[in-house]
């Protein structure tokens, strides 16, 4: 059951994808609202599949990639839609649905592999939860971040087009951009802290510098420094929205060891 609702979420996150990128070019409502349609069905097939993945593990077990993956495309689409329904800003679906389509697909390619874990490493899920929903919160920022540029680029040029219109004001998207990361990093920085723990209780060592452990580290200081630029410096506009681009950058890389790693010999 949890494969076909699977297999429907990717598809109409692919069909929504392919609607609202030609929304991006085309001053259509009607076509913004079937986008949305299909990313809310999308999202109820989403929440099934998780659901019923989870009802239908007889054990708690650990959270691989698959699920890592999965569920930070569902957080995604969720923040999404609560922004769609409290802003009405139907072109961050033409950002944000390809990002979650990318991710679940990502998903797909991965072995979903789930071995049981003993009482005391169930913290990892607590860890893999955390980490992903800082991810999201760094995800909006980068898109935040890819959307003041093009818009910021518009305006200089002058070339007032459809695109240009559906674009929000700067100062939305930057404020977009600095709360993204607000809510982000604290939720990464208890990530790390949590997997640190975990690492300590399965491990015996809550660090031992291997080059995903590294890449996590040298991310945090990154948006520390960002952070803290923009709340006490006040780094705004062009300068946040190129950091938060780079930032995010570092984080998929760390990400992509991580899963390198895990197909390499265990350390």
């Amino acid at each position: 059951m949890a494969a076909m609702f699977f297999v429907v979420t990717m598809a109409l996150y692919f069909a929504a994808t392919v609607s609202f990128l030609i929304y991006l070019l085309k001053p259509s409502e009607v076509l913004a609202n079937i986008s949305l349609g299909m990313t809310a069905t999308g999202f109820a097939a989403h929440t099934i599949a998780l659901g019923a993945g989870m009802i239908g593990g007889a054990e708690i077990s650990t959270p691989g990639f698959y699920e890592a993956l999965s569920f930070f495309s569902w957080v995604l689409i969720l923040v999404f839609l609560a922004v769609e329904f409290r802003h009405h800003l139907h072109v961050l679906g033409s950002f944000i649905v390809p990002l979650a389509l990318v991710s679940l697909v990502s998903a797909s390619a991965l072995p979903e592999t789930a071995p049981t874990l003993t009482p005391v490493f169930r913290t990892l899920w607590v860890h893999v939860t955390l980490s992903m929903l800082g991810t999201v919160g760094f995800a909006v920022a980068f898109v935040a971040g890819v959307m003041y540029l093009i818009q910021d680029g518009l305006l200089k040029s002058k070339r007032f087009n459809v695109l240009y219109s559906k674009l929000p004001a700067l100062d939305f998207l930057d404020h977009l951009n600095q709360q993204s990361i607000v809510t982000g990093f604290p939720l990464l920085t208890l990530g790390i802290i949590t997997g640190a723990l975990y690492a300590e209780l399965s491990l015996g060592s809550y660090l031992s510098w291997n080059p995903e452990q590294i890449w996590a580290l040298v991310t945090w200081i990154f948006y520390f420094v960002v952070l803290t630029g923009r709340l006490t410096v006040g780094w705004r506009a062009k300068r946040a929205a190129y950091l938060t681009i780079i930032g995010f950058v570092g984080v998929i890389l760390t990400f992509i060891g991580v899963i390198l790693k895990s197909h390499g010999p265990v350390s």
